[in-house]
């Protein structure tokens, strides 16, 4: 009854409170997450910036509960009725929509604050810096500058780790490996690619021959 061809395999899902009607989120899901959201009655989606299979509320607790999955005329967008355990966001707000377009200005306050892993708390942050003022903020303004200057930073940082390795001192390393990694962190928030995708690729490469796995890349 759903059609995944439309959109490379995916299908946005909008989510709603089954008591309230409120709207929670928007997310995705291919075939595979509707089909454990089905067998185990809480809600899993497909992350884009992952690029995986992940449960809502797998790392904070904050679960979903699905009531109802309903279907649009034209089979391509979900809508879960969801009994919504904590908080919907990301951010510790029960939705996902709190910010007024015109005004900019921030209607739902938190309730919670969620620990994530330093890696997800840092994205997150990142993120957010899209938003920030590129007055106070080094992130914002490489933003701001636009994705040149952010890679113009990511060879200039890798270099300066070369010189490092080169020097063999160790603590020079360390700093300039810290200076690159952010920095590539912030060139994949830019295009809004998680680091555990960069993980889970390292993840598949396990076991697989170096030379074997140069081979099989599409040229």
């Amino acid at each position: 009854m759903v059609d995944f061809n439309k959109n490379n395999g995916l299908v946005p899902v909008i989510v709603q409170d089954v008591d309230t009607n409120e709207v929670l989120m928007l997310a995705y899901m291919n075939e595979e997450a509707l089909k454990k959201t089905i067998e185990t009655g809480y809600a899993h989606y497909f992350s884009r910036s992952r690029n995986k299979l992940w449960k809502k509320g797998e790392s904070s607790g904050h679960t979903q509960e699905v009531k109802d999955i309903l279907v649009d005329c034209d089979s391509d967008t979900i809508l879960l009725k969801v009994k919504q355990k904590g908080v919907a966001c990301h951010t510790g707000r029960k939705s996902c929509f709190f910010t007024n377009l015109k005004t900019n200005e921030v209607l739902v306050d938190k309730e919670k604050e969620i620990e994530y892993n330093f890696v997800d708390k840092l994205y997150h942050t990142l993120l957010d810096r899209k938003k920030a003022d590129p007055k106070t903020s080094y992130v914002a303004s490489l933003y701001k500058k636009g994705e040149n200057s952010i890679l113009k930073k990511v060879v200039e940082e890798a270099g300066e780790f070369c010189f490092a390795v080169k020097d063999n001192n160790k603590d020079e390393m360390i700093y300039e490996a810290a200076d690159l990694a952010f920095h590539t962190l912030i060139a994949l928030a830019l295009k809004n690619i998680h680091p555990e995708a960069i993980l889970e690729e390292l993840k598949r490469r396990e076991g697989v021959s170096g030379i074997e796995e140069k081979k099989s890349r599409k040229k």
